[in-house]
């Protein structure tokens, strides 16, 4: 399973200019190779927060189309997630929401966690890719 980062899901979601391509190549490639793509409960919270301030409709009529669809699966954030973000938290001094979603990612067992953020590489349990 590759979970995707929120800053990938706003990418895609968005249109990009510059990155959505990127971020459809990388998930096109992942499922040729049989991943199955995730998402984080958490990301929905950091995608909407814009088109909320702006109020981009199209946009969250955007995300209200991704995040109902069959793919990606969203991950729940259970108590063992929680518990685990805490722990990362602690120990690698990471946001609270990039914690949350690297926590629900290994409780899950993804193999990959696919964002554009490099520090998160820090983390050993899961296999950051960052986009590039």
């Amino acid at each position: 399973m590759v979970c995707l980062d929120a800053n990938i899901v706003i990418y895609l979601v968005e249109q990009n200019p510059l990155w959505e391509p990127k971020v459809a190549a990388r998930i096109a490639a992942y499922r040729v190779a049989g991943e199955e793509i995730v998402v984080s409960d958490a990301a929905r919270l950091q995608c909407l927060v814009g088109p909320f301030q702006t109020g981009n409709a199209d946009d969250l009529a955007s995300y209200a189309a991704f995040f109902a669809g069959p793919s990606p699966r969203m991950l729940p954030i259970t108590v063992a997630v929680w518990d685990r973000a805490a722990r990362i938290r602690a120990q690698y001094g990471f946001k609270p929401l990039d914690a949350l979603h690297l926590a629900a990612a290994a409780e899950h067992r993804c193999t990959r966690f696919l964002s554009n953020d490099a520090p998160l590489k820090r983390f050993p349990d899961v296999l950051e890719e960052i986009l590039s």
